[in-house]
């Protein structure tokens, strides 16, 4: 992966400006105007909540489940070193894979290379999970390791998926203690990693980095991406030079670790840098390294979190402007939850202004559809469909894709007024869903935003613990 860097033995420098960071023909092809790694993590996101909504669960995930969802026949071959995508017709993409491998690796695998799948060229060529692959080596090109990254990525989502493994959140970020950990959920390292970070409300952040030149034990260390966790962004970024010293020049093979004290950053500020060795992208003989950055100084970090308190949510806590959220089915326009039931009587126009959005268009009342009302200058209400018809059901109501949509629109209404959002624990009441995964999905579209949040429940209401333990049965 030739890439030309002036590198600094003190401090990081950019590498390159970041719009001519991406290279590889299918990456681009993929993610358009996009940001790469934003645009494969809300495919693999989007296809997760779908498969929830339809009664996937797990731990574990199981990636043939999905394959068999989007359409992609699995088949088992032996003489494969991992998996690969092929398409005998040129049309339909079929996964082969190696089932005698151990049970995590072949769950990686195949969900590796289903990522492969989502790619528009995905049908052109065979792509392979192993670099061990002698037909993998001969049809390489120098930037698929670009392509391998967001596959890694977004295996890691699917595997891992929002608001499971929940106990993750109370483990220490301490690399070596999550290695041993890494075992007993028998997923990637960076996949756990990542969730570690997505969980954690401790200032930590995840990384991954790779050389330059991944046959040279000297060459220089480049940023391929980053996880910011809720509470803590540290100021670096994609395609950014590390210094020639770093201690990430000591994870020279898949497992080994390095913990120190280094400048990362435009600001060149000190951070705690834990790192890893992994397996190393296609055609590379040194391993990637991934790992965990935190600050020196916790102390001085602003907690960024959602604020759990008890109280009624219709007359939301603060100063400022404020906005409501709060869901409902996409049957009828006429409120029955409790809590719509709530804001209705206490600011009747919510309930009104709602029927005559509904009636001016029957799409309107459509999954994932949002809308706003402002009661006055300082309060609005975001009424989100979210909810799957109502009454008994053999499965959860709430729609985990819809709520996800409407979400990132509540967003846009929030930081349009330059409003903190109050909200009831929505989802967990008669639609049944998983406070877990709802939580996460609030976390990622308006907390990780920088938008202040506050979930209200009612005294005395009981609820399943915040963070369940995973249930290991595999």
């Amino acid at each position: 992966m030739p890439l030309e860097a002036s590198v600094s033995e003190d401090m990081p420098v950019p590498l390159e400006p970041p719009q001519r960071y991406w290279t590889n023909p299918s990456v681009l092809a993929f993610a358009g105007s996009q940001d790469p790694v934003e645009a494969i993590t809300e495919r693999a996101r989007d296809l997760v909540l779908e498969a929830m909504d339809e009664g996937w669960s797990g731990p574990p995930f199981d990636p043939f489940a999905l394959a068999d969802r989007v359409g992609v026949a699995v088949v088992a071959r032996t003489e494969l070193a991992d998996a690969r995508t092929v398409s005998p017709d040129g049309k339909e993409l079929r996964i082969e894979f190696n089932p005698t491998r151990p049970r995590g690796r072949v769950r990686f695998s195949v969900a590796h290379v289903l990522v492969h799948t989502f790619f528009p060229d995905a049908a052109d060529a065979i792509r392979y999970r192993s670099v061990a692959e002698p037909q993998h080596r001969a049809a390489r090109r120098e930037d698929d390791w670009q392509l391998e990254l967001l596959c890694n990525i977004a295996a890691a989502e699917l595997l891992m998926p929002l608001g499971t493994f929940e106990s993750l959140a109370d483990e220490p970020p301490d690399i070596n203690h999550l290695m041993r950990l890494r075992k007993q959920y028998d997923v990637s390292t960076e996949a756990l990693l990542r969730r570690l970070v997505r969980l954690t409300d401790r200032p930590v952040s995840f990384f991954a980095a790779s050389r330059i030149d991944a046959n040279r034990v000297d060459a220089a260390f480049r940023v391929d991406y980053f996880e910011f966790s809720h509470s803590w962004r540290p100021r670096v970024r994609r395609g950014m030079c590390l210094p020639v010293e770093t201690l990430l020049r000591h994870c020279t093979a898949v497992g080994y670790t390095e913990v120190g004290v280094e400048r990362w950053g435009d600001d060149h500020d000190e951070v705690r840098v834990q790192g890893v060795g992994v397996p190393p992208y296609p055609g590379a003989r040194l391993p990637r390294v991934v790992g965990l950055l935190q600050p020196t100084n916790e102390s001085e970090v602003a907690l960024n979190a959602i604020r759990y308190v008890d109280g009624d949510a219709t007359q939301p806590r603060g100063t400022g402007k404020r906005l409501i959220a709060h869901l409902v089915n996409d049957r009828t326009p006429n409120w029955g939850g409790a809590f719509s039931r709530a804001l209705r009587n206490r600011y009747p126009d919510t309930q009104e202004a709602f029927r005559q959005w509904a009636a001016a268009d029957r799409r309107n009342l459509s999954l994932g559809r949002v809308h706003v009302l402002d009661i006055d200058d300082e309060l609005s209400v975001a009424t989100m469909v979210a909810q799957q018809g109502y009454g008994p059901s053999a499965r959860p109501r709430v729609s985990y894709a819809a709520l996800h949509e409407c979400l990132q629109a509540a967003l846009g209404a929030a930081e349009e007024r330059g409003a903190s959002v109050h909200l009831p624990r929505i989802g967990v009441g008669m639609a049944r869903g998983n406070w877990a995964i709802v939580r996460e999905l609030i976390d990622d579209a308006l907390v990780s935003h920088g938008v202040e949040v506050t979930v209200y429940s009612l005294p005395g209401a009981e609820f399943a613990s915040e963070r369940e333990p995973p249930q290991l049965s595999f």
